[in-house]
């Protein structure tokens, strides 16, 4: 049966699996991100995240609170956590230097996956999509990856303002 999914899948879905892993795979080495990238990264994430849930559930009040609900605890706790102490901000290059982390690998594969699971789950039984389980479970996975890649580029603004602001004290002084 599972080979019968995989022959049926389209052939663009293993196309953004191969783009995804490749973009979460050079987040395991430490580089250098733009601030454009930081912010871009968990919008593009986020609405993989919000298409999937609504893919499913429609406009279901029920489902997109789910989402946000999860969403916003899973923020609430990756803020709380301290950068990595490698982490720096060049204001002038606007760029920052981070750490290697497979968290945005496992965050990126986790969307896909739970997306191409769901998708394949629902071709063969389109009855699951009324099952009050699947839809607590699926917006709230949906929106806990969502909060963890919001929250991360949260940290690194902050760290930018913060950096931009101390760098504004320093000339004024």
């Amino acid at each position: 049966m599972l080979m019968q999914i995989v022959l049926h899948t389209p052939k663009w879905v293993f196309a953004v699996f191969f783009v995804l892993l490749w973009l979460g795979a050079r987040q395991l080495l430490a580089n250098q991100v733009s601030l454009t990238r930081v912010t871009l990264m968990p919008v593009a994430m986020g609405g993989l995240s919000i298409y999937g849930v609504v893919s499913v559930f429609g406009d279901s009040f029920g489902a997109l609170l789910g989402w946000a609900a999860a969403a916003a605890v899973m923020a609430a706790l990756v803020l709380q956590r301290p950068l990595h102490a490698a982490t720096r901000y060049d204001a002038a290059a606007r760029q920052f230097e981070v750490a290697g982390s497979p968290v945005p690998l496992m965050l990126m594969m986790g969307i896909f996956l739970t997306k191409y699971v769901v998708g394949a789950a629902l071709a063969m039984h389109p009855e699951l999509r009324h099952q009050p389980t699947l839809a607590i479970v699926v917006p709230v996975l949906y929106g806990a990856f969502t909060g963890v890649f919001a929250a991360r580029a949260a940290r690194l603004w902050k760290l930018a303002i913060r950096t931009d602001a101390m760098a504004a004290a320093a000339r004024a002084a």
